[in-house]
């Protein structure tokens, strides 16, 4: 009989700050990484974003080929798979230095989106994803998840705006991005200390100001109290 070896852990405590922005599609995750972002570099903080999946050049190609249409059929657990993978190589040559450097890390998506997505979305069960995405990236976990929460309805309203095309994902029925909502909000619901909740449909400067408000106080024994 064999043993399934643990998944291993962030080895060491970094300097920076890692934040992850979550939700649904069309929930306005990159416009508050860019305005928080700018809200940082402001304070001469030294900002580095990011995204999943890609922020690698391996990543990219992954992003291409999970989310554009054309490729032929995914099956839900070669589509996990290969978030997983780029995701993999983004903890390793980009997460990880950055954090080691003390940058503050912001990340549109993380491990969350897959358990939500795949986990819930394709029901390949969030533990199941969770363990693979542990073991992918070696441990290393956000000190922040911002969770941008949107009635999958106004998400879609919102990126179909101007007649924008969705993506692979984005095209799924209501009732997956419903299942995907519903498990976003339990995740933050198991650790709420982990996570800052917001509904999407507040004004974009509300937003910004209540994130840039919580990180802030994180931010405070990171930056020797000068944030």
């Amino acid at each position: 009989m064999t043993t399934q070896d643990p998944a291993p852990q962030d080895p060491a405590p970094h300097p920076g700050l890692f934040i992850a922005f979550e939700g649904g599609d069309g929930a306005g995750k990159s416009t508050q990484a860019a305005e928080l972002a700018t809200a940082l570099e402001s304070r001469g903080l030294r900002v580095l974003r990011t995204r999943e999946p890609g922020g690698t050049p391996i990543g990219e190609k992954l992003r291409t080929l999970v989310l554009d249409h054309g490729h032929g059929h995914i099956d839900s657990r070669t589509e996990a798979l290969i978030y997983a993978a780029s995701r993999a190589a983004h903890a390793e040559q980009v997460l990880r230095p950055a954090l080691e450097r003390g940058d503050v890390v912001l990340t549109d998506r993380y491990i969350d989106s897959s358990v939500a997505y795949q986990g819930a979305g394709r029901r390949l069960g969030a533990d199941a994803v969770r363990n693979l995405n542990d073991w992918a990236t070696a441990g290393l976990q956000p000190d922040l998840t911002v969770l941008l929460d949107v009635d999958p309805a106004v998400g879609r309203r919102r990126r179909t705006a101007g007649d924008a095309a969705e993506d692979r994902i984005e095209s799924e029925a209501d009732d997956f991005h419903a299942r995907v909502r519903t498990a976003f909000l339990e995740l933050a619901e198991a650790r709420p200390e982990l996570y800052l909740v917001l509904p999407a449909r507040l004004p974009v400067a509300e937003l910004a100001a209540r994130i840039l408000d919580r990180v802030g106080a994180l931010l405070a024994p990171v930056a020797g109290g000068t944030a």
